[in-house]
């Protein structure tokens, strides 16, 4: 797919505690042909808050892919998966661990978690743009165009 998208950009919510890490992500994703907007919050409480609309983020866009670090303040990422995928409203939406964590416990429970990737820090942009372009042409793969 080109750069002239057709349709609106990809909803991005970016879940990270680490300002350099998120600063990564935003510019890696800026200099990428991914049409998106993101919105970045900093713990997992935000997190929940922003998917079920709570409060200040009441008309939040509902994000077309999660970029989920586990070791959040407030509320852990691992909560926040959970809570995700036992959600019929909210269970579908694509979510990637991007994480420091190199417990095998977390990456064998967000896989049975149904997680739709999962990287661990420090991560390799390359990579890390591929799997977020894998996951663009899943998204935009049920797009039907109207005929000329």
């Amino acid at each position: 797919m080109n750069k002239e998208c057709i349709g609106r950009p990809m909803e991005i919510l970016l879940v990270e505690d680490s300002l350099m890490f998120a600063r990564i992500a935003i510019e890696a994703l800026k200099k990428s042909d991914i049409r998106h907007r993101l919105t970045l919050v900093v713990d997992g409480q935000e997190a929940t808050d922003f998917l079920q609309r709570v409060g200040r983020f009441a008309r939040a866009p509902r994000p077309d892919l999660v970029l989920l670090d586990l070791g959040l303040p407030r509320k852990d990422g691992r909560a926040v998966l959970s809570d995700v995928k036992a959600d019929d409203d909210l269970c579908d939406i694509p979510i990637v661990v991007v994480t420091g964590s190199e417990d095998e416990a977390d990456l064998e429970r967000s896989r049975l978690l149904g997680v739709d990737g999962y990287m661990t820090k420090p991560v390799d942009l390359e990579q890390f743009l591929a799997m977020i372009k894998r996951l663009r042409h899943a998204w935009h793969s049920d797009i039907a165009l109207p005929a000329l």
